[in-house]
């Protein structure tokens, strides 16, 4: 196994290029065997992820919490849950990752509470027009006697996104009515979060990833529009009343200024799902710094898909100062390894089709299971050379698929709830982890998980590849090593004249990076084999695979 030199001392820019890897923490590793993971399993796998190479840790919600949407329910933003742990696990966490070079990134949910929160409930208590209903956004309902809400909107999860009091005002939910939204034109609202933001900075907390930082200023201006209206608002304007609207950079701006007062400043990264042209508003130098780029994440397993995401958002980066995000599996989406052994279809994304192919319980169409890791461990090696800083998801390393087959009654995600089981929702990608071969919950615990793992998991374990030089594990491993050694300026050139179905391109300093997307194998240029994604025979490279290449 490559080991990883030493990580570069602290910087204010060590975010440009790094490895980040995604930890929900529920599905990681469970300390105490009540089948969830929690901060103490985290603690306990810390040489697993030094090992692994990653530059910081991406911690999903670990707040108090109902679990009514997977921990982004949030009943209090300067606490942890009391099944996962303790303010002082915290603070060990965080101490014990930067003592192994690794950074954490703290998920924070602004654009919602909890209606377990202590204001909603505050709210609640409260008479119309009170400054505690200020905090949300309540309106009274339409009708002569107000039984109708606002608007016709439905909840991202389905359903309606307003619900009614008992004393016959309505709140708004853009997502599960236990998620009432915020109302960011308060003060006290804006003021709180800066509170929260210093409460983890001070805690060791090296940056935030910001949950639906494009949702927090609203126009909720009378008559509301309809839904129609929603729909077809150009989304590049900056005008839409609920999404993206010029003015929620103000409130990044407010949080920059206290990134700033941190030495090296906080690092930001928004999940912003908006049009490419407004992306780089999030990540400039003086809002939250990076934004997800998710093209890479909802491109077909093409050539020229992933060339034209490549070359469109390095462009983008480049125009403005920034620095792109790779993204290729999360908690909200099916495995890539998954996406990519499902049939192609010229009509529909590789995030699509996997959502069709969630509902029949992973049985229509059917998944090539081989052909789906090949091409995840090349579509893997391709984005880790690119520039910019890649973002990881748990259990990717280990090559694993999606848990389709998930018994209704064992199913949590709130979109198949409030779609009636129209979404199977996300949480096949959430099943916890796999660490050993066997056992009952394969190593993540001692108690059963709180989300059933399927028997093929044993051979996807950690235990199975820890020492198989072939592994997805140890393909991780040799590649973030290498990435570190070979870490350079945030630029690429493609090599002209490689076939439609290759694509290859250098990087400052001597190394390049080939790719066949065809059916075929392709002679490799000439140089030393740093990594690759398959094994090579005769001097040429197979279908589906990456490899990086140094001198030649």
């Amino acid at each position: 196994m490559e080991t990883s030199p030493p990580p570069p001392a602290a910087s204010a820019d060590w975010w440009r290029q790094a490895v980040v890897y995604q930890i929900y923490p529920r599905s990681f590793a469970d300390s105490d065997g009540n089948g969830l993971g929690d901060l103490r399993g985290i603690i306990s796998r810390i040489p697993y992820l030094a090992a692994l190479g990653v530059d910081a840790v991406w911690l999903s919600p670990f707040y108090p919490s109902a679990l009514a949407d997977g921990g982004y329910d949030v009943d209090d933003y300067r606490d942890v849950d009391p099944q996962l742990g303790t303010l002082a696990d915290f603070d060990e966490l965080a101490t014990r990752l930067h003592a192994s070079g690794i950074k954490v990134i703290v998920d924070i949910v602004p654009n919602h509470t909890s209606s377990r929160h202590a204001w909603f409930r505050e709210a609640l208590a409260a008479l119309p027009g009170s400054r505690a209903r200020d905090r949300y956004i309540f309106r009274n309902g339409l009708g002569p006697d107000g039984t109708l809400p606002p608007s016709d909107w439905s909840s991202m999860f389905g359903g309606p996104a307003w619900t009614r009091v008992l004393d016959g005002q309505w709140f708004l939910h853009l997502f599960t009515a236990e998620q009432p939204d915020l109302n960011w034109e308060n003060r006290e609202v804006r003021d709180d979060f800066l509170t929260t933001l210093r409460f983890w900075a001070d805690r060791g907390a090296d940056g935030f990833r910001v949950d639906v930082a494009h949702g927090l200023a609203k126009d909720l201006a009378e008559p509301l529009p309809a839904t129609g209206a929603l729909a077809s608002w150009p989304a590049a304007l900056g005008t839409h009343p609920l999404w993206d609207r010029d003015e929620v950079h103000d409130i990044y701006t407010e949080w920059r200024q206290v990134f700033n007062e941190y030495d090296p400043p906080l690092a930001g990264v928004a999940e912003a799902w908006v049009h490419p042209s407004r992306r780089t508003r999030y990540a400039s130098a003086s809002g939250l710094g990076q934004a997800f780029n998710f093209d890479l994440l909802e491109a077909n397993w093409t050539a020229s898909d992933f060339r034209r995401v490549i070359t469109d958002n390095l462009a983008d980066a480049q125009r403005h100062g920034a620095s792109t995000t790779w993204v290729l599996s999360n908690h909200d989406v099916v495995r890539h390894a998954t996406r990519y052994g499902l049939p192609a279809d010229d009509h529909l994304s590789s995030t699509a089709n996997a959502k069709a192919w969630l509902l029949s319980n992973g049985t229509s169409p059917e998944l090539d299971r081989g052909l789906g890791l090949r091409r995840a461990r090349a579509a893997t090696l391709l984005m880790l050379a690119l520039p910019g800083s890649a973002y990881l998801y748990q259990g990717e390393e280990l090559g694993l698929h999606e848990v389709a087959d998930i018994p209704a009654g064992r199913i949590q995600d709130p979109a198949f709830f409030r779609s009636g089981g129209a979404e199977k929702g996300r949480d096949g990608c959430r099943v916890p982890l796999p660490w050993t071969a066997d056992g009952p919950s394969f190593g993540f615990g001692a108690g059963a998980p709180h989300l059933p793992q399927p028997a093929w998991f044993g051979a996807s374990s950690v235990q199975a590849q820890e020492h198989d030089p072939a592994s997805t594990l140890t393909l991780y491993r040799q590649a973030l090593a290498w990435r570190r050694r070979l870490r350079a300026a945030e630029s690429l050139e493609w090599v002209p004249g490689s076939s439609e179905q290759v694509l290859r391109f250098t990087r400052p300093g001597g190394w390049q990076s080939v790719t066949n997307f065809g059916p075929e194998p392709v002679p490799l240029p000439p140089g030393t084999v740093a990594v690759a994604s398959a094994r090579l025979a005769g001097g040429l490279l197979p279908a589906d695979a990456t490899a990086w290449i140094t001198g030649g």
